[in-house]
């Protein structure tokens, strides 16, 4: 599903990422933890194509799905990145001027899906994450948990392979913390995506199938994290 290979990235003069390799199989869960600084959003931002490593002497490749992403112009990693992959922030980003319902919307708009199709779509989502009730209201009439779950939501619309997360539950309440960690358990058995999860909540990274430990700009160790 993913393979990295020799990824680098530089700031000026400040190497962050110094050769990371890695490979993540089909619907697995892996969490990727590590001090501040040690390269994990840097890491997670390259995987998900938001960001590009820096060019280095030896070869560096980046593989998701059979497609060679380094080698896509900016257009086609766009669409790309809009049809394959969905992600979840700390902070949810959503629209504030838009309705639960078409924040969810927007990411199958843009990649010129049928607004009838999408909007009956997203609505089986949110009902799935229990907010058919909440589908008209706007950002600011919901709780962080719900916002936090249309995010989520609107990172599934387009049935993305892969789901990148980054301090996802970090914003949230203890209780809204436990239900969005074992939703994305959830998700990976009735949808089937893969799951690639930054964090700094120990619970979280050791329900994963695999925890990856970061350390000053490399994966020092891997866990198998989750309980058989």
């Amino acid at each position: 599903m993913i393979h990295a290979k020799n990824i680098h990235k530089f700031y000026d003069q400040l190497e962050v990422l110094k050769g990371v390799d890695l490979h993540i199989k089909k619907g697995e869960i892996v969490s990727i933890v590590g001090a501040s600084g040690a390269g994990k959003t840097t890491l997670l931002h390259i995987l998900g194509t938001l960001d590009k490593p820096s060019k280095s002497d030896t070869e560096t490749s980046l593989t998701i799905n059979g497609e060679n992403i380094l080698k896509l112009n900016d257009k086609a990693l766009s669409n790309f990145r809009n049809l394959n992959l969905g992600f979840i922030f700390q902070f949810h980003q959503l629209l504030p001027e838009f309705t639960a319902l078409e924040n969810v919307c927007i990411p199958a708009y843009i990649a010129g899906k049928k607004p009838s199709e999408t909007e009956e779509e997203a609505k089986k989502l949110l009902a799935f994450l229990g907010l058919s009730h909440r589908i008209d209201h706007k950002p600011n009439e919901l709780s962080g948990g719900e916002q936090q779950r249309v995010a989520v939501a609107r990172a599934l619309i387009n049935k993305p392979d892969v789901i990148f997360a980054d301090e996802p539950s970090g914003n949230l309440d203890t209780h809204s913390a436990e239900n969005l960690h074992q939703l994305f358990f959830q998700l990976r058995d009735e949808f089937g995506q893969t799951f690639v999860i930054v964090t700094h909540n120990e619970e979280l990274a050791n329900m994963a199938d695999r925890k990856l430990i970061m350390v000053d700009g490399l994966i020092s160790n891997t866990e198998v994290a989750k309980d058989e």
